[in-house]
């Protein structure tokens, strides 16, 4: 965890793949509760710290997560969430390079709770949620293509599934359709880039995520 931006409502931290932001049925330690103990020890707070989840990614995805540090700030950040207020774009790194360099994708996306895992339609179908992202080409290597992702709704496993739907899947990703998965268990999608109104000050607050380790990733920071 490193912290990309903090002050007195809200810390937003550079999440590793390996990371959950909030606790489940793995106990392992989660984000929100490293962040908690992170602002104890920093200002020296005796009894409970407050830490609130306003957001989150997938265990396997990198990248910027916000936390909110008053109940104020919880939730307005909630509410803007809630109604697209925040404004993300991801980095996937893709096997195949798409037909078209840039688009949108629109998708009804339906939720399997057993197998943790969201299935994409051309067409409403029972129980689907409309998927919107816009997405364009901005990089290539020998063998990948680097594409960000700007996400119009979100929805569960959203950009892998849409990616994937469009025959293009998420290095790493083996849920998705990629052949191998990543040796440290990641899969290539990083959350990059957070721009919204801070929720007290009212002020424009936009930040950047640096790309996590590995070759690949480097090949693309260039």
């Amino acid at each position: 965890m490193t912290v990309v931006y903090e002050d007195n409502h809200i810390i937003v931290v550079n999440k590793a793949a390996s990371e959950i932001v909030q606790g489940d049925k793995t106990g392992d330690i989660p984000l929100s509760d490293t962040v908690k103990a992170y602002l104890k020890e920093k200002y020296q707070k005796p009894g409970n710290v407050f830490v609130g989840v306003t957001h989150r990614l997938d265990r396997p995805v990198s990248g910027l997560v916000v936390f909110a540090k008053t109940s104020k700030a919880l939730s307005r950040l909630n509410d803007m969430f809630r109604v697209g207020d925040v404004h993300k774009v991801y980095w996937a790194i893709v096997k195949n390079e798409p037909k078209q360099l840039e688009g949108e994708l629109v998708h009804w996306l339906v939720r399997n709770e057993k197998q943790n895992k969201s299935y994409a339609y051309d067409r409403e179908v029972k129980d689907a949620k409309k998927a919107i992202l816009k997405y364009r080409m901005i990089g290539k290597s020998d063998n990948y293509t680097l594409l960000e992702v700007e996400l119009m709704t979100g929805r569960h496993h959203q950009i892998r599934c849409q990616l994937a739907k469009m025959g293009c899947p998420i290095k790493g990703d083996l849920k998705y359709g990629s052949p191998r998965s990543n040796l440290d268990g990641s899969i290539c999608l990083h959350a990059r880039r957070i721009s919204f109104v801070h929720p007290v000050s009212r002020l424009p607050i936009e930040l950047e995520a640096p790309l996590p380790e590995g070759n690949l990733w480097k090949t693309f920071e260039k």
